[in-house]
């Protein structure tokens, strides 16, 4: 199981540091998309960069995990809300949800380690 959860720790970070990084015109759309503003959005970005490195450096400092897991679920349940908010398709709901379920997948199974 330890093994899922450091693929799922991998798969959340990479994924999330390649839209901010690489991706980031879709970003810019999305959040004027959402209403929010580019200081809102600044914000989410340095944010969520800090918690993807944060969850690939918890692979080697394990105690660093839950929060760093943790808080991305935060923004992926924000993230819900958001796409609700304006009324998006299941299918624009469905990046953020995998990940949610992932960053509580860890949190869970890093728990069950202690």
């Amino acid at each position: 199981m330890e093994n899922i959860s450091s693929l799922f720790q991998l798969i959340v970070a990479i994924s999330v540091l390649y839209i901010w990084i690489f991706r980031y015109d879709n970003i810019v759309a999305e959040f004027k998309h959402f209403g929010y503003s580019d200081l809102v959005r600044n914000f989410v970005g340095a944010t969520k960069i800090s918690i993807s490195t944060l969850l690939i450096v918890g692979l080697c400092y394990n105690e660093l995990t839950n929060y760093a897991a943790a808080s991305m679920a935060f923004f992926m349940v924000c993230a819900q809300f958001s796409h609700f908010k304006v009324k998006n398709p299941f299918i624009k709901f469905l990046p953020s949800t995998l990940f949610l379920f992932m960053c509580l997948y860890i949190i869970l199974d890093n728990c069950a380690m202690i």
